[in-house]
């Protein structure tokens, strides 16, 4: 009994440390999708969290690549402009969760935000005639249950469930510096997005409590979003031709990656658990996103489009590793190295990643245990411009570099179990 309840302790904090760390180079991850609260050995318990993150991407060496005055189709010259731009904006992720287990069966009901992103380098850089403001937010609402049963000396565990999940966002941009010079605008549009959706999630697990052996392998579902409807408003420019003046409704169609996350962790000594986790997300299926007026028929493309979201993701990968420590029956604490292989390839500024972690959990008592954690990485250097895809070219209207920059986060959470 007593290594069960050392290895318990330890398992706790292991949990928690991946939950310190969200990702910062993946596409649009933000919490992603957690379900490890359902492992909870508890038969009652519930855990509200947040993280706070803080990353710092500054673009420098901007400059305006399409300077075609307005009169010819352009978007004016811009490089009288700051050629400088801080990037990213804080943001925060919750969470909560409430799990009930029954003999071999375990359910969970939590909220999250799975995914989004805010970059704001404003309207006073050269590249203001690629992105002012641009912020994307997720909510998803999931129930995931799982049924357990004796497997040789440990227990085999079949997990399975389904999420709702909501989709909202904007981006403004310059479209044009015409309506600025004649004193009709400002020549800025804006593009309002929405949609929901459904997704699954399946899985296995295996478990030794005795010695903190667990592993775990979880697939989560693509998320369709087939009706992403929204509008594009561009009041502020109203010398464009036929959508100038106006505020158009638009249409399209994209998915949520799916994800496949496999978590192992095995107690070492007593008092010590070495825990790691490699996940794949298919960020790939978001590359360009047409966009298109309702009045179009036919199916959605590049040469009907009114607008698109030019997002051009490669896969990522995110590889954790690290080893947590039981102090004494109240202080737990776990430390850990991240890397996270950057969306970007030449278009934007998604590069890789690197994170240490470090957390700490206290029990005051039985039902109570609180959590604190902090992180600091850095998010490598690269640049932007134009990339070629599928015989399209992207990036021609603007360029830039970024150095290697530093990125912090700090998270805390609650849990009552009974």
């Amino acid at each position: 009994m007593a290594s069960r309840m050392t290895s318990a302790g330890v398992l706790s904090l292991a949990l928690f440390s991946t939950l310190a760390q969200p990702s910062f180079a993946g596409g649009l991850d933000r919490g992603g999708y957690n379900i490890d609260l359902l492992f909870d050995q508890s038969r009652f318990s519930a855990q509200a969290a947040v993280i706070y993150v803080m990353p710092q991407r500054e673009l420098k060496n901007v400059k305006d690549t399409n300077t075609r005055s307005p009169l010819l189709g352009g978007d004016g010259n811009l490089n009288g402009r700051p050629n400088h731009a801080d990037d990213t904006e804080n943001y925060a992720v919750p969470y909560l969760g409430l799990k009930a287990g029954y003999e071999d069966v375990d359910c969970l009901l939590d909220y999250s935000e799975p995914f989004g992103a805010h970059t704001n380098p404003g309207i006073n850089w050269a590249g203001a005639n690629n992105n002012i403001e641009t912020k994307i937010e997720t909510h998803n609402y999931a129930t995931t249950c799982s049924y357990k049963f004796d497997v040789g000396p440990g227990q085999l565990r079949l997990i399975g469930g389904a999420f709702y999940q909501e989709v909202e966002g904007f981006k403004e941009r310059l479209v044009s510096t015409l309506p600025i010079a004649m004193g009709t605008g400002t020549g800025v549009g804006r593009l309002d997005l929405a949609d929901n959706g459904w997704g699954w999630r399946t899985g296995i697990a295996y478990e030794i409590p005795e010695y903190g052996v667990r592993a775990s392998l979880v697939y989560n579902s693509r998320v369709k979003y087939d009706d992403l409807s929204g509008t594009v408003d561009l009041t502020q420019v109203p010398v464009v031709p036929t959508y100038g003046g106006k505020v158009t409704n638009v249409v399209g169609s994209t998915e949520a990656p799916d994800s496949l996350e496999l978590k192992v962790q095995s107690g070492i000594a007593p008092d010590w658990l070495a825990f790691g986790s490699v996940k794949w997300t298919n960020w790939s299926v978001l590359q360009s996103i047409a966009l298109c007026p309702t009045t179009v028929t036919g199916s959605c493309n590049h040469s009907n489009q009114l607008t698109s979201l030019d997002l051009l993701y490669q896969d990522g990968w995110t590889v954790t590793g690290g080893i947590g420590h039981k102090f004494n029956e109240q202080w737990t604490g776990a430390v850990s190295l991240t890397w996270d292989r950057g969306t970007s390839h030449g278009y934007g500024s998604q590069t890789d990643s690197w994170t240490v972690g470090v957390g700490a959990a206290y029990n005051p008592t039985d039902n109570i245990e609180w959590r604190v954690a902090g992180a600091l990485g850095v998010l490598t250097s690269g640049s932007s411009g134009v990339l070629v895809q599928d015989g399209v070219t992207y990036g021609n209207d603007v360029s830039y570099d970024f150095g290697n920059d530093l990125v912090a986060a700090v998270s805390t959470s609650i849990k009552v179990k009974f």
